[in-house]
């Protein structure tokens, strides 16, 4: 299987890449050309680096990457820094998201490709109206408001939920929801929910990157783990977290 990985320079995107390397599937990923590459995907023979801005991308040229490839992956998100926030783009997520799913669609593959969205626990899954405190509703209205990237994850799952559906031929999708994300160098027991088991806001878990991105890369990879989580929003959490 080979698998397009958008957003691969970013502290979870790497750990994706080397989870699916690991596996020894081939990878293809697109960087800004400024970002910063691991000296090791240079020298793997299993992994293509595509080098531009993906808000500038066309779907014509999107296709031509996704041709090949049977699985595609965001990590995409904004940095934590004024620009990343308050700057242009600021639908990178859902604009990127748009973008991939209307490539998939112009190359109308005839096996569904699996497409695996990084988002986040303070998203609510809305198929299954998940319950939300009235406190919880007024901090998320807040964030909506001040704090474009919130709008921007919700509005990514949002295309996958509404758009896509779970009925579209050429797509399949799940979205992967972690809680406060941590740096560890190894992965440890994590344990995944189809809702929240805890406020996100007012008492978030923990979810360390590299075990998010052993996830994705299992839902890729592992058909069994496909079929479970398919069309859903399971929400990680480290179990010691």
């Amino acid at each position: 299987m080979k698998t397009l990985v958008v957003g691969a320079s970013g502290a979870t995107g790497k750990l994706l890449v080397a989870h699916l390397l690991q596996a020894g599937q081939e990878v293809k990923v697109i960087v800004r050309p400024a970002g910063n590459i691991p000296t090791a995907w240079s020298n793997n023979d299993n992994i293509t680096i595509i080098q531009s801005n993906i808000s500038k991308m066309g779907v014509d040229e999107m296709s031509k990457h996704l041709a090949d490839c049977q699985a595609v992956a965001s990590c995409l998100g904004h940095n934590l820094t004024w620009k990343g926030i308050y700057g242009k783009p600021r639908k990178l997520v859902a604009g990127a998201v748009q973008l991939l799913c209307d490539a998939i669609a112009k190359n109308a593959p005839e096996k569904p490709v699996r497409f695996v969205l990084m988002n986040t626990a303070g998203n609510s899954n809305r198929d299954i109206a998940e319950p939300i405190s009235v406190g919880e509703k007024m901090v998320i209205g807040l964030l909506r408001w001040c704090l474009p990237p919130h709008p921007d994850n919700e509005q990514a799952a949002d295309y996958l939920r509404v758009n896509v559906g779970q009925k579209n031929p050429h797509i399949e999708w799940a979205i992967v929801r972690p809680d406060t994300l941590i740096q560890d160098d190894k992965v440890t027991e994590y344990s995944l929910h189809v809702s929240p088991t805890r406020s996100a806001l007012f008492n978030p878990g923990k979810t360390s990157r590299i075990n998010v991105g052993h996830f994705m890369a299992r839902l890729i990879t592992d058909d069994e783990i496909w079929s479970k989580w398919k069309g859903q929003m399971p929400v990680m959490y480290n179990v010691a977290g």
